[in-house]
């Protein structure tokens, strides 16, 4: 990413996880088996709540939208960090045809063999099939993210104070340095590098980026093909193996104001890091 001084003032953290993003990017962990020591537990357990809840066929139909790697559609993650999950399915559903043709073209191109059904079905924009998308993301989410959210929402509380407390003693030349601390990551000038799936440079050009945390994004941060879209760059939280065993025995995670105290919080709010 190549910011300029413009980028730096505009850009800021997402208040917390993203329903939409962390429903899409659970989907792609779901499928990939990366990180199985840390998510292995967690596959199993919604992989047996789908069958007990007689969704799995329609989340199978629901997986090629959602690659296990390469691009998916910008449609399905309409948030940054700024969403609930109802407002964020209901922006899925209003898509309008023409770019959900356009986006479902490109990721058919990546696609090995016939286009499968469900993705040629929500291609024609029918109501019906974006009710049975919006429905399958809504019930899907029930499954595997909501009751994982205290977890979640802990960890991107964390995320979000060490962020706040880099902005608060350097101001904004310190937030993007602030993951340039993260393994992989450099800082060289105006630009931070950071693994990714393939050779990509992403100039802000003074338009403000949302850095969102995400629990279900591992490895590699990853951005929205389609530039002409807000900027959001989505990075891995990187639960600890056995979070989901030490979460049932330890509750949930404090508030942003019990980590950084509420003066601190309050300043955050003020200097709209969100």
């Amino acid at each position: 990413m190549e910011f300029d001084e413009g980028a730096l003032t505009r850009s800021g953290v997402a208040p917390g996880a993203d329903p939409p993003w962390e429903t899409v990017l659970s989907l792609d962990l779901l499928q990939n088996g990366q990180e199985s020591l840390a998510y292995d537990l967690w596959r199993r357990e919604v992989r047996g709540a789908l069958r007990r809840t007689k969704l799995a066929d329609d989340v199978r139909a629901l997986l090629p939208l959602c690659p296990p790697a390469g691009y998916f559609p910008g449609f399905l993650t309409p948030g940054r960090g700024d969403l609930a999950l109802e407002d964020g399915v209901d922006r899925v559903q209003s898509t309008p045809r023409r770019r959900l043709v356009a986006e479902l073209a490109r990721l058919c191109a990546g696609l090995r063999g016939p286009v499968p059904r469900s993705v040629r079905w929500v291609a024609t924009g029918d109501a019906s099939a974006l009710r049975w998308l919006g429905g399958t993301l809504r019930r899907y989410h029930a499954l595997a993210v909501a009751p994982y959210l205290s977890v979640i929402r802990g960890r991107a509380a964390e995320d979000r104070a060490r962020r706040a407390e880099a902005a608060l003693g350097g101001g904004a030349e310190a937030l993007p340095a602030s993951y340039a601390e993260l393994p992989g990551r450099r800082r060289q000038g105006s630009r931070l590098g950071a693994p990714y799936p393939e050779p990509r440079l992403l100039r802000l050009g003074g338009r403000p980026l949302t850095l969102l945390p995400g629990f279900f994004c591992v490895r590699t941060p990853l951005a929205l093909v389609d530039e002409s879209l807000p900027l959001v760059l989505a990075h891995p939280l990187g639960p600890a193996p056995g979070w989901l065993h030490r979460s049932r025995a330890g509750g949930a995670k404090p508030s942003v104001a019990q980590l950084i105290g509420a003066s601190r919080a309050h300043v955050l709010e003020a200097l709209e890091i969100r």
